[in-house]
Parts: C-alpha cells; structure tokens; sequence
C-alpha cells in the first residue's frame, strides 16, 4: 500500500498544494515551523479522519477560511482509490471516494493504513493511561474498522449513564432517592458494548506481546525481559497459565487497584487465552467452545458482560456518591515493564524510547500480517534518538513498501533511508533530490 498522490487546499499552513509521492523512502526536510508535520498530519487524517495533535477539526483549516479539503490517491496492488474529505469545523465531514459521495465519513476508515512514529509516542510509556487506550483503540480500528462504531456506541453509553449517575447523585444530597430503573438499564447496554470492546483489547494485547519483545530488542540492541499486560477494572478472573515468575495470567487481564473485590463470587467458567484478534471482533467461525477449555467469541463477550455488570453493582453508591462510571474499559491501562519493572517511572530515557518504538513497530507487523502493508511515517523522530537507535530503527524500516520521514536536520536522517528528497520552507514543498 502506498500514496502516489497528497492535494490540499486550505490545510494548516497549506492555501494549496499538489504532491507527487512514490513508494519507497521519502524524505522532507525543513526548519521547525515550516509545514513539515503538517503533511504527516493530512495524510493520518485521511487513515484515521482524526489528527494526532488536535482534538476538533478547527485547528486544520487555514486561518481566514471556512473549510479545507484533503485528496489522496492510495494504491494497493492493482487497485487505487482517490479519497477527498471536506473538513468543516463544526459540521459533519463531507467525503468522496472516486468522486462519488459516502454516505458516511467512516465508511472511508480502513483504506489508507499507517502507522506514526512521533516524539508524542515517548507517552506511551511516561504518559497517563489514557494514551496507552488511545494506542490500543486506534490500533483495533485499524484492523479491523467497524471498531470505531464499537468504542463510539461505548463512549455513547458511558456519557448518558454518567449523566443519570450525577442526576441520582444530587436527588441523594438533596434528600431524594432517585429513580435508578434506568440506570438498571444503561448498565446492561454498558456491559454489552464494553465486553466487546475489552475482548478486543485483550485479544490484541496477547497478539502485540511476543511482537514488543522481539521489537524491542531489535532497537534496543539486548534482549532485556520487557513485557505488555492488560490492568482491568473489570473484575475478571481466569486460569493462572502462564509462567507464575511472571504473575500474570494467560488471559493478559489484571485486576487494577481499587478494582471491585468480588472474588468471593461464583463463577461459571473459567477461561484461558483470549481468542485472536480477528475472533473476538467477530471473524467467521464456530461459536462452540475450543478445544483446552477455551472460550468462543461468544462465551467470552458473555462472561466480560457479567463481569462488567458485577463490578458496577459493587460500586454503585461509590458512583452515585461521585457521579463518575467506575468500572469499565475506559478506566483501564495496558502495563508495560522493562527488566521486570514498570516501565512508567523505573524505565531510563533510553529504554522508554525502545518501547515506544517497540509499540509502534509491533503495530506495523501486526498490520503486515493482516496483509494491510501500511505507509510509515516517522515524524522527526530520529532528532530524539541516539545514533545507535537512529540506525537500528531505519534498518528495521527500510523494507516498508513506503517510508515518509520529516527532519529539521537531514544528517539527523541515517544513510540506510537514502532517497527522494524534498524541501519545506514557508509553506512550500520542493523536490531536491
């Protein structure tokens, strides 16, 4: 997969441009402040219909106007597709797919895949949890695209229930009781999307382990013990099954701190290792349980919705107290460790930096193996980087059908990501090599 063509009209710094791109490395070279990440920006809006560093649409278009437009051509194989979308701050997106008008602008999802590595990435490690979700639900998404419906539906649910849980709260203060029958409701409409999006979190973070340990000694240059887990407020409990010095169980779920202690509860079914990806997302095949005790798509989705539904009947005046959803996919946090330590706080500069980019390099293979080659962009990453992880992360690169790279400084860039070359400088991109 790869872009032969990147037009934009009246995007950030960008009244009108036409690029001309080719598989292979390209590389683009300028001053801060010149429109580099811009382009990188465009071409993730065109992946994802969202930016890495904004969270609405107004900061995209151009100061002074009222609407930009961006136009890709992507090829895959033998097939090419031209995407244009129309961004209009406050209004829904308009999108054309070969010049024809989609209905909805995420019927687009899934046809360009990419995968950015940016100096951001460093808060996948050091960061809070919530960008370690994002990485994980933008990663599904990309897979697989009907996700995004499912986290939307689940961000939908989790507003409206949030809402009735402030509204029971203050009828509490005032003397009332509040009527709680539709928060019966909203609970079960919670646990149904959240089950499906916690089995694919968890089926993903089972695919993404081995891939992170063997990216990460890649960059890193030893084979340091690093690990990825998945830490649930959802009180989930499974067959201890992987090796006990590592303290996890073979599911990759672990309860979090202040996660509702039900372990007194009866349980139907114990279960082993979440099924893959492309089952728990709903792949065709048997709803019948796997051989070794494993539990189908179905099975699994159902015991996560009790869990669910379990965990917020224990927390439920602790909710209404604070009128907050406590149990749930969206206060989850997927653990990284380095040498049998978190990574978050114990993990040097260096360290961090590999498992960033370990993240992102396991996010490529898994994208390959779904036969979904995606178009890397690296954006001024390799300023952030010592030598040595300079040259290991461009030779693991390298391959890629195509390689976008920004640089303020071109000797930033190694040698082994020689080829075409442009400049950027106020607004303007032009081939010099």
């Amino acid at each position: 997969m790869h872009l032969t063509h990147l037009s934009l009209t009246d995007f950030r710094s960008y009244p009108r441009l036409d690029l001309v791109l080719e598989p292979g490395v390209t590389t683009f070279v300028g001053s801060n402040g010149q429109g580099k990440t811009n382009l990188i920006e465009a071409i993730g809006f065109v992946a994802t219909l969202g930016s890495h560093r904004v969270a609405t649409d107004a900061p995209l278009v151009r100061e002074g106007t009222t609407q930009a437009v961006v136009r890709s051509r992507i090829v895959r194989g033998d097939r090419a597709a031209l995407v244009e979308i129309q961004i209009v701050p406050g209004k829904a997106n308009r999108v054309r797919l070969n010049r024809a008008p989609v209905p909805r602008a995420r019927d687009v999802a899934g046809l360009l895949a990419t995968v950015l590595f940016a100096p951001e990435d460093l808060a996948l490690v050091k960061g809070d949890p919530a960008e370690r979700r994002r990485f994980l639900d933008e990663l599904l998404v990309a897979r697989s695209p009907r996700m995004a419906a499912v986290q939307a539906d689940y961000e939908r649910v989790l507003k409206q229930r949030s809402a009735l849980l402030r509204t029971a709260g203050a009828a509490r203060r005032s003397g009332g009781r509040g009527d709680l029958r539709t928060l019966d409701v909203w609970d079960g409409h919670l646990a149904d999307h959240g089950a499906e999006l916690l089995a694919a979190r968890l089926a993903l973070v089972e695919e993404l382990r081995p891939r992170v340990r063997s990216a990460y000694a890649a960059v890193a240059g030893e084979d340091s013990p690093t690990d990825v887990d998945y830490r649930s407020t959802v009180p989930y409990r499974a067959i201890p099954d992987r090796t006990a010095a590592t303290g996890h169980t073979d599911s990759g779920i672990e309860l979090a701190p202040g996660a509702p202690d039900v372990s007194s509860a009866p349980t139907d079914q114990a279960v082993g290792p979440a099924p893959s990806a492309g089952q728990a997302e709903g792949a065709e095949g048997s709803d019948e349980t796997r051989p070794g005790g494993r539990p189908s798509r179905s099975d699994l989705r159902a015991e996560l919705a009790e869990a669910i539904l379990t965990g917020l009947a224990a927390v439920r005046s602790q909710e209404i107290e604070r009128g907050v959803t406590l149990v749930g996919p969206h206060r989850d946090d997927l653990l990284l460790s380095v040498k049998g330590r978190p990574a978050r706080g114990y993990a040097s500069h260096g360290e961090s930096w590999s498992l960033a980019l370990a993240l992102r390099l396991a996010s490529y293979d898994l994208l390959r193996a779904d036969d979904r080659e995606p178009v890397l962009l690296l954006d001024d990453v390799f300023a952030e980087l010592d030598v040595r992880r300079r040259a290991r992360l461009a030779a693991l690169v390298a391959p890629a059908e195509q390689v976008l790279v920004t640089a303020a400084v071109e000797a930033d860039v190694p040698a082994e990501l020689a080829g075409v070359r442009f400049e950027v400088s106020s607004g303007e991109v032009r081939r010099v090599g």
